[in-house]
């Protein structure tokens, strides 16, 4: 009878019971040695999903610790582990475990720029995070604070903080100070209101807001025009402040709220996606279809709505299309011309004149029953357009919009009107204008937004510099040169495009706004890049640099430390240094590299 050879198992059996709780004792043994010497060497310390009740006392301690504490010199010996090539610590994860408590020690990882603390039982933080002065990203979610210390908003540098799934009750009007903030998550906490402060955060590229207690939004929440994706759905919320200095949004997520009208969209030229389903919405208004001609998305399900606008049919880019359970009793004629339409859903409505079959029939059933209805008939639209504006739409719109006229001058009278109806925009953009009206000065006490692009503007008149309010100004695709040194007094400017010109150099009334964020001067004749404390240095606020497509000789080092700047485009100049590649990897390589050029 063969013996059979005994296999001996690969599965490794862990010897801890289910509901292990480790005392402090085994959690200090839980920092190895090997751990402690991998993160001198890489500056990254992972202790995630160690069954933690508490943090090892010597991870605050890391960056002291000697590992190698031989005196004799040993040439032939590996230097991987001598104290002159160690990594201070930049990247601490303690995530997924049940640490209750943060050492006030967390103060001494100096260079600690990621902070992972997710999933952990946290009731609280330390005062002493405050003074982690390079701290960018930093993950709080599943955690059980109901406040943070007034020292946690000395962290100026985050860049990145998610605090979902907490008990935060309040926030308090220093989180303004955050102002270099692109993305937040503050979802699922018992936030009741938000403080005015939120809108100094102009970095932000996303926000979510969704799952709180939220009956308003802070007017001042408008100025976060980098904002591209913004959650407020599962709120309390009854109505939405207009959106149109929103100007970069492509996502707004609305759902499950109170909310009874649509606001008013109108400059969100880049919203795509609109999701408003579980409110109270009574009606989609003829406005709303004429501003979002770009949308793609639109979800209302679960409404009031009772009938649908006749121009429906100028969203031609729409794709998805869902009005579920709503009180529709008829649909327009022309919602069968949305060409582009995938995805339609009509259920849950009174549409008695639509067999329910074609309802339940899907999107082609449903289309091919709305073209039918048109039949053979040509539809066109033609809107009667009179040569301006009248007061009525300048009154109910706050806008001048008079792009692709082939105009050459704009009467007195067309601003005197504006001025009556209090406009806020003016759009004399793809005209033949040479030069910009003098008159545009009575509208100084209300224009927010000028938008002079592809005329043949040669020069700008010194008048407009009275026009106080201005927050953006586009003068690009013209034949400018030069700008007035008047333009330096419209402090309240954010947003200077001057692209496609014949600028030399940057004009020095640029270096006089002290609220600009976003400059774009590219496709001119820019020979330097002037970072002078009287010029680029002055701009504490710039975010965005574009100087693509110049003439630019050499890039001062010293940019490097122009930590602010979120964005920097050099491509397209005739410096040789940096290369291509480096110019390729983006904001954060360009200026790393030119600091490690800076001569000591």
């Amino acid at each position: 009878m063969s013996r059979r050879t005994p296999i001996k198992s690969r599965v490794k059996v862990c010897n801890k019971s289910v509901f292990h709780l480790q005392d402090k004792k085994a959690d200090d043994s839980e920092l190895s040695i090997g751990l402690i010497k991998s993160a001198k060497r890489t500056g990254q310390l992972s202790l995630c999903n160690r069954g933690l009740g508490s943090v090892p006392e010597n991870v605050w301690k890391i960056d002291e610790l000697v590992m190698d504490d031989t005196k004799e010199v040993d040439f032939a010996r590996s230097d991987q582990n001598n104290w002159w090539n160690c990594e201070p610590l930049k990247m601490l994860d303690l995530s997924s475990n049940v640490i209750k408590a943060i050492s006030p020690n967390v103060k001494l990882l100096q260079d600690l720029v990621t902070l992972k603390l997710h999933d952990n039982a946290l009731t609280c933080l330390p005062s002493e995070i405050g003074e982690l002065k390079s701290l960018s990203n930093l993950s709080l979610d599943h955690n059980k604070l109901k406040e943070l210390p007034i020292e946690f908003y000395k962290l100026t540098e985050l860049r990145w903080l998610s605090i979902s799934h907490n008990e935060l009750i309040k926030i308090v009007p220093d989180f303004g100070d955050l102002v270099m903030l692109t993305f937040l998550d503050l979802s699922h906490n018992k936030l009741s209101s938000l403080p005015p402060g939120m809108g100094y955060l102009v970095r932000l590229v996303e926000l979510n807001l969704s799952h709180n207690e939220l009956v308003e939004l802070p007017p001042d929440i408008v100025n976060l025009r980098d904002l591209k994706k913004f959650n407020i759905s599962n709120n309390n919320l009854k109505n939405l402040p207009p959106m149109g200095e929103l100007r970069k949004m492509e996502i707004l997520d609305a759902n499950h709220n109170n909310i009874e009208e649509l606001p008013d969209f109108y400059g969100c030229n880049a919203l795509k996606e609109i999701y408003l389903a579980n409110n109270f919405i009574k009606a989609i208004t003829e406005e709303f279809c004429d501003q979002m001609q770009h949308l793609n998305i639109l979800n209302i399900r679960d409404n009031k709505l009772e009938i649908l606008p006749d121009n429906i049919s100028l969203l031609q880019k729409l794709k998805r299309l869902d009005l579920t359970n709503n009180n529709l009793n008829q649909l327009p004629r022309n919602l069968g011309l949305l060409s582009q339409l995938q995805s339609i859903n009509m259920e849950g409505n009174k549409l008695s004149f639509v067999r329910q079959d074609v309802i339940r029939g899907g999107t082609d059933r449903m289309m091919k029953y709305l073209r039918d209805r048109i039949g053979e008939e040509v539809v066109s639209e033609t809107r009667y357009e009179a040569e301006w504006p009248d007061k009525y739409t300048m009154k109910k719109s706050q806008s001048l919009m008079v792009p692709g006229r082939e105009l050459t001058c704009v009467p007195d009278h067309v601003f005197r009107a504006a001025a009556d109806a209090e406009v806020h925009i003016v759009d004399i953009s793809k005209n033949k204008l040479t030069a910009i009206p003098t008159s545009i000065t009575m509208l100084s006490e209300w224009l927010s937004q000028l938008v002079l692009t592809s005329n043949s503007i040669e020069s700008i008149p010194p008048e407009i510099g009275s026009l106080q309010h201005l927050q953006f100004l586009d003068l690009g695709k013209n034949c400018l040169a030069d700008l007035p040194i008047e333009l330096g007094d419209l402090k309240h400017l954010r947003e200077l495009v001057i692209c496609n010109n014949k600028f030399t150099k940057i004009p020095r009334c640029v270096y006089e706004l002290d609220h600009l964020e976003i400059l774009l001067a590219a496709e001119n004749q820019i020979t330097e890049i002037n970072i002078s404390s009287d010029a680029l240095a002055k701009l504490k606020r710039l975010a965005v640099l574009d100087l693509t497509n110049n003439s630019i000789m050499s890039v001062p080092p010293e940019l490097g430390n122009f930590t602010h700047l979120r964005s920097l485009e050099l491509m397209g100049n005739c410096f040789r240094q940096p290369r291509h590649a480096i110019l390729a990897k983006g904001t954060a390589s360009i200026l790393s590299y030119l600091r490690d050029r800076i001569p000591v």
